[in-house]
């Protein structure tokens, strides 16, 4: 399965550019500039997402989340369901949940 994002802007350890990522299978295939074409048609895929306005983060990991956890009067705004989509769009997710100690 090929997938297309399109008019987001691309993170890296450089900076931010507008870039399409196009991912074929579970690799990410080519960082393309937005509307370009091969052969003069456009780039052909199975899925495509707009991600105008958005940040895309080609192969990102977020190494430290916060979810359910307690804190004061209050708690993580993250529950294990909204803190983990990445599985229902087609990515992996690893997560180590550590129980919260009181000292008290």
């Amino acid at each position: 399965m090929s997938v297309l994002i399109k008019d987001g802007t691309v993170l890296s350890p450089a900076g931010g550019i507008a870039a399409d990522v196009l991912v074929e299978g579970e690799r990410i295939a080519a960082l393309l500039q937005p509307g370009a074409t091969l052969g003069g048609s456009e780039i052909a895929a199975d899925r495509v997402i707009d991600a105008t306005g958005k940040y895309v983060v080609p192969g990102g990991i977020d190494v430290h989340t916060h979810m359910q956890l307690p804190f004061g009067d209050t708690e993580a705004s993250d529950t294990f369901e909204t803190g983990t989509p990445a599985p229902r769009l087609g990515a992996v997710k690893a997560s180590s949940h550590r129980a919260p100690t009181r000292t008290s």
